[in-house]
């Protein structure tokens, strides 16, 4: 009898313990990890806490105890935001006019060396190649890029113009090492006015572009905020060898990543306050939906998978289905038509398309 105590009580001592963790993910989406930045992996490990909480709600019940009721308090606030992750698509969408629509793309296309890694292609180049193809098939009305590569970087608008005829662009780059990369905004419509937030201490940086289309004038901020730039082939091979130098120098370089981000996220919302048009902020975040920078920057705007995208919303190929760290967030004024994220071996990152009423 006792026996069966202490495990009961320890049973229940763990149960509590599993369904501290989504709270704290609920918490990471309001905490600057500037200030705490442990509290950001909370957020990033939402879908595995939920997912522990959820076969623990399945075992109590299977198991008639009465017990199941903490795993299920903590996962009630989870399907709010469940919406985040994974949609289940609708066929009522608004029909509008062909001329008040705005077709637009996000994507980080990884220097053009994805491909060149997983794929049968000859070089860089052709990588390119391809990636402008695509774009070019999709026929959006603007494109955010981010890590464009190119050699010449005092050559890189007259490279554009003869990949993408018929769009103006807008950029940044960095240079060095004898080659350029930075983000790229292409569009079908004339530019009214431009600018760039660097980001101190690092390469990554947001770039915007105001346009006027159906009468309407509108800013896009593409974005690249701080990567981790950490490997997970090689942290696997460290966990093979029990490298513990591989893990300390991740773990300085992920602290390093998530206190930068906030700050970047931080920069580019003082500028939107100080904006007098309505504001896309589009781009590569490296970060997911429970998360500082998305709540941050979901303010007073819609997230164009959560209006319209159906299944799956990760974008980051090699921990598909399960990290989304590409966004294309609308004013809340406009109405989503349309959402996809086609899953195109061009890039470690898949591009996202939407389009827009204005």
């Amino acid at each position: 009898m006792a026996r069966n105590r202490f495990f009961g009580l320890t049973n229940r001592f763990l149960m509590l313990l599993a369904a501290f963790l989504p709270v704290l993910s609920y918490l990471s989406i309001v905490i600057n990890p500037a200030d705490f930045w442990l509290m950001s992996l909370a957020g990033l490990f939402f879908v595995p806490f939920s997912l522990l909480n959820l076969f623990l709600l399945i075992w109590a019940v299977v198991r008639r105890s009465k017990a199941f009721v903490i795993p299920l308090l903590a996962l009630l606030p989870a399907f709010f935001f469940l919406g985040r992750y994974v949609q289940v698509g609708e066929d009522d969408r608004p029909e509008v006019h062909a001329g008040d629509t705005l077709k637009v793309m996000s994507w980080n296309v990884g220097r053009f060396a994805a491909s060149a890694r997983s794929m049968d292609v000859g070089s860089l180049t052709e990588c390119a190649d391809s990636v402008f193809a695509f774009i070019k098939s999709e026929e959006p009305d603007i494109v955010c890029l981010q890590e464009v590569y190119v050699k010449d970087g005092r050559r890189l608008r007259q490279y554009l113009h003869q990949k993408m005829r018929g769009y103006s662009s807008e950029y940044y780059v960095f240079t060095g090492r004898g080659a350029a990369f930075g983000n790229v905004t292409l569009s079908r419509f004339p530019v009214r006015n431009r600018g760039v937030i660097k980001f101190p201490e690092s390469t990554n940086l947001a770039i915007f572009t105001d346009y006027e289309s159906a009468g309407k004038v509108f800013r896009i901020y593409n974005c690249h905020f701080e990567s981790y730039n950490i490997s997970f082939s090689g942290i696997a091979r460290a966990v093979i060898d029990k490298n513990n130098e591989i893990f300390a120098e991740t773990g300085v370089k992920m602290k390093r990543s998530i206190t930068r981000r906030p700050k970047q996220v931080n920069q580019v919302f003082s500028d939107i306050e100080n904006c007098p048009v309505e504001t896309f902020v589009c781009g590569d975040f490296n970060d997911n939906p429970m998360s500082y920078t998305y709540h941050r920057l979901m303010r007073d705007r819609k997230d164009t998978f959560v209006e319209a995208g159906e299944g799956f919303g990760a974008t980051y190929a090699h921990l598909w289905p399960l990290l989304r760290i590409d966004y294309v967030l609308c004013p809340d004024s406009f109405e989503v038509l349309s959402h996809k994220s086609p899953h195109v071996g061009l890039s470690d990152h898949y591009p996202v398309i939407t389009e827009i009423a204005l």
